[in-house]
């Protein structure tokens, strides 16, 4: 019988056909195998992104400066770039103009009912158009969308009309239930629903004898959290700075906080200062709110994605 050539065995935790960790050996020309290695921005990139951030921050920080300062500090030419000693005295000046209190109070209703309404209806709606099948789910989406593309205005008149026959005129409701659903939301809702949640999911869940209901809460609501804080931050914002519906549907003296700051800064000569102090105030809340919001929102994405 010939013999058979046998190969040396391979050694203890080294496998037969794994390549060598090195290519090549000092003095042979041969050098050791490079692993690639994610690299630093360089300083271009950093100063891009420094002019980047500075370009957006600019405007807040002259508000905070024109806040600040007196009007005549204002009209100087040059401006100056540094905040002054007037904060308090403008903010007591927007106090006394304007109930900017009470309109802050308004717009937290307003725009936290909008939101929490918008969110839920909205995801329903989207559950409904991604994953259940309905006669004619095409042609109620396709009419859905199509209201986007009717500008708002021209619905003022008979919307206004019906609140008026309801009572609600110089009331927070008119403001609130009509903004409770939008088209945008049930179609944002519906693209993430189709592509972050499997179908055999609900199949597992209606084989368990699951509801429809209890698929969404279980299920659905879970899965949709990040698109859902997206959606709510987008709609608070909105609501908070609205303010074509809100100076049609109520007064003076049941203002939002986009109505209390028109009356500011009255006059011959409107004062600058006071109304920059009015917008401070404003935007304070739309800023703490995307700061409780954001790092949940990125996280949300983020953990949706690994588990995706």
């Amino acid at each position: 019988m010939a013999d058979v050539p046998v190969d040396p065995p391979a050694g203890r935790g080294q496998r037969p056909d794994s390549a060598p960790p090195f290519t090549s050996r000092e003095g042979s020309g041969m050098t050791p195998r490079r692993t690639p290695r994610t690299g630093h921005g360089g300083r271009i990139t950093y100063a891009i992104l420094a002019l980047a951030v500075l370009v957006s921050a600019f405007p807040f920080y002259w508000t905070i400066v024109a806040a600040s300062r007196s009007n005549a500090d204002l009209a100087q030419v040059p401006p100056t770039l540094l905040p002054g000693p007037n904060l308090i005295r403008n903010f007591e000046a927007v106090m006394e103009e304007a109930d900017i209190g009470k309109a802050l109070l308004n717009s937290l209703i307003v725009s936290g009912s909008i939101t929490v309404g918008t969110v839920l209806c909205c995801t329903l709606a989207g559950f409904a158009f991604a994953k259940l099948r309905f006669r004619g789910r095409g042609a109620l989406l396709a009419v859905t969308v199509g209201t986007m593309m009717i500008p708002p205005q021209l619905g003022v008149i008979p919307l206004f009309m019906l609140i008026a026959e309801l009572g609600w005129v110089n009331q927070l409701q008119s403001v609130i239930l009509p903004g409770l659903v939008s088209a945008f939301g049930v179609f944002f809702m519906r693209q993430y629903l189709v592509q972050s949640l499997p179908d055999e999911l609900i199949e597992a869940a209606r084989v368990d004898g699951a509801s429809s209901a209890r698929i969404f809460w279980s299920i659905v609501v879970p899965i949709a959290r990040p698109g859902m804080a997206v959606l709510g931050l987008l709609t608070f914002m909105a609501a908070w700075n609205d303010f074509f519906w809100p100076i049609v549907a109520l007064s003076s003296q049941e203002p939002t906080v986009q109505v209390a700051l028109r009356q500011l800064g009255g006059g011959y000569v409107h004062d600058q200062s006071v109304i920059m102090a009015g917008t401070l105030l404003g935007t304070l809340p739309v800023l703490l709110v995307f700061g409780l919001l954001g790092r949940q929102i990125v996280g949300g994405i983020m953990q949706g994605a690994v588990k995706g």
